[in-house]
């Protein structure tokens, strides 16, 4: 008989049956290792390529993620895991994983700043042959330098962004040309009772490096030399910071400029309040949203000059798709990040996300042009743009020139560019304190 499942019977039956149960109980987690390791094996269904990038609020990302897995027949799923909404949070959390060697890492959605410091920890792959030649056709030429360290290509440009000078036709019906018309027409604003002030990113943090990077790049500068190995700076770095005091001292600076960000200038700009606003694209769909009214009279032109006879050269942003060193599936990775930055994906993070794209050709496309008129003088300003300091210590550059320079009204120019020249040297040698 049988009572609570335990079978009753005698002598060696019993250790026999005992034994059996023993080696199946022993045997179970062996099959429940095996099993799950065969979801990796060939033809036994999608292999999973975890893409982690920037939160994503409009979907694109996850079309993207979607219709690259649904093109792979089968052969690998993109799981698109969501990094922190700041770019601070993105880069430590990868920073760890890569750090501890996490094979679960295959494509990485880095900020335009990251590729020299990953590459030279060996964190990323490096981009050859026909995927090489498949990243770089179409692509727009300084959105590539971003991606590319010790001219090595380490990943590819997923989507660019630049500002534009934003300015009510109500108030200038003509747009100013340089920093030193604007400063002008602002004070003729200002003497009039009129909204005046321009609207530009202030605050100690990355925004007030990429405006100086911009002013220094315009002025016919740059920060670090062309190998990355010392500051540069020079008379065009006393230049451009002259022209961040110039602003911070006159009518034209908003009381706030100081902890101002791109966000705070977007609503200043809503509000009425200013005449001006240096910003990224994203100011256009939110002021026709929020403020129909100004929105009549809205428009754009090209980033002021520092001097006349030099182009201005904006600072770009983005994201760029690397590889994992230690993806377990690097071939896959490749072509699925070629994959979701492709025309049709780059064109819905364009028209959904407002992301700007890195392949010229969707510049002329109807649907791009009409969503964003300003699309070829988004074109022109990526052509002449300038990019941020490539080195590994860019982190600690960054720091250094946003710390100097903050705040505004504060700077001494002379001063100011010497003390950025020792503390970015000792950044660059790993010496000293960072601010």
């Amino acid at each position: 008989m049988r009572r609570f499942g335990v079978e009753r019977t005698s002598g060696k039956k019993v250790r026999d049956v005992g034994m059996r149960r023993l080696r199946a109980l022993a045997v179970l987690p062996l099959l429940a290792s095996l099993l799950a390791s065969c979801g990796d094996d060939e033809g036994s269904g999608p292999r999973s390529i975890n893409w982690y990038n920037f939160p994503d609020d409009s979907g694109a990302l996850q079309k993207a993620a979607d219709r690259c897995s649904q093109a792979s027949k089968g052969r690998y799923k993109i799981v698109y895991n969501k990094l922190p909404r700041a770019a601070d949070g993105q880069r430590q959390q990868m920073v760890r994983r890569l750090a501890a060697k996490d094979d679960s890492l295959d494509i990485l959605g880095l900020d335009v700043t990251w590729a020299p410091e990953f590459a030279e920890a060996r964190w990323i792959r490096e981009w050859t042959g026909r995927m090489k030649q498949q990243a770089i056709e179409g692509t727009l030429r300084v959105p590539l330098q971003t991606s590319t360290w010790k001219n090595k290509l380490y990943a590819v440009p997923y989507n660019t962004n630049t500002q534009l000078l934003w300015y009510r036709t109500d108030l200038v019906p003509e747009p100013p040309r340089t920093w030193a018309e604007m400063l002008d027409m602002a004070a003729r604003l200002a003497e009039e009772g009129k909204p005046h002030y321009v609207e530009v990113q202030g605050a100690q943090y990355e925004g007030l490096t990429v405006w100086f990077n911009t002013l220094i790049n315009s002025a016919g500068g740059s920060i670090l030399n062309a190998t990355a190995t010392e500051p540069s700076l020079g008379p065009p770095a006393v230049r451009a910071a002259s022209v961040m005091r110039d602003l911070a001292r006159s009518p034209a600076g908003d009381p706030s400029l100081s902890n101002q960000m791109e966000d705070q200038n977007r609503l200043a700009m809503e509000s009425g309040s200013a005449a001006f606003e240096l910003n990224y694209p994203f100011v256009y769909p939110s002021m026709k949203a929020n403020n129909p009214k100004l929105f009549k009279n809205f428009r754009w032109a090209p980033y002021p000059r520092v001097d006349a006879g030099r182009p201005s050269r904006p600072t770009i942003g983005g994201i760029d798709l690397a590889v994992s060193a230690y993806s377990r599936r690097p071939d896959l990775a490749f072509e699925a990040a070629l994959c979701l930055r492709n025309r049709e994906n780059q064109l819905t993070a364009a028209l959904e996300g407002g992301l700007p794209p890195t392949l010229r050709a969707l510049y002329q496309e109807d649907a791009l042009v009409k969503e964003y008129p300003f699309a070829a003088d988004v074109l022109a300003a990526l052509e002449s743009a300038s990019v941020r300091p490539q080195t590994p210590a860019y982190q600690n550059v960054s720091i250094v020139v946003s710390h100097t320079l903050s705040p505004p009204s504060g700077i001494d120019p002379e001063s100011a560019v010497d003390t950025m020249s020792d503390q970015i040297s000792d950044a660059l040698q790993s010496k000293g304190v960072i601010p």
